[in-house]
């Protein structure tokens, strides 16, 4: 069991952003990979990906190349078992530009409250490393950091 589970409610759909947020800013895949079923069907900008351990080697080479990485998900909707949120990134490559990605991904979970689809749509660009507004210490975003809406992105 991977709490909260559905049927969602607006508040229990924002509890499991949330730590789907903060999952991925651990940066570690194995912690990530364990939120969803071990047949997961991934669909990540033009990359298809089936199961945990595909899970685990995508993100492996992600957080590889794409450092001191921060990302902030949003709610935008949600049904008994589906979650629809829009989220904002930031990272550095090995030569130091710093990139914002941009995006929407749809969930769906079992019974359990695993993922067992996920479909993300990405586009990102560089910025300068003034530009940037995902800025907090640490892997964990504050609960005090603005949101998405907040920092007007």
């Amino acid at each position: 069991m991977r709490p909260p589970l559905p049927p969602f409610t607006k508040e229990t759909a924002i509890e499991k952003i949330r730590l789907a947020e903060d999952g991925w800013n651990s940066r570690s895949p194995a912690r990530v990979s364990a939120a969803y079923t071990g047949d997961c069907q991934w669909r990540n900008r033009a990359e298809f990906i089936k199961g945990t351990a595909e899970i685990e080697d995508f993100l492996t080479r992600k957080w590889a190349r794409e450092l001191n990485y921060k990302l902030v998900k949003e709610y935008w909707a949600h049904t008994d078992n589906r979650i629809a949120v829009r989220f904002a990134y930031e990272y550095q490559n090995e030569t130091g530009q710093w990139f914002r990605a941009y995006g929407n991904e749809n969930w769906e979970f079992n019974e359990q409250g695993l993922m067992q689809r996920r479909i993300a749509s990405i586009n990102e660009h560089p910025i300068s490393k003034d530009e940037r507004k995902l800025t907090w210490e640490g892997s964990r975003r504050p609960d005090d950091f603005p949101s998405l809406s907040e920092l007007k992105l």
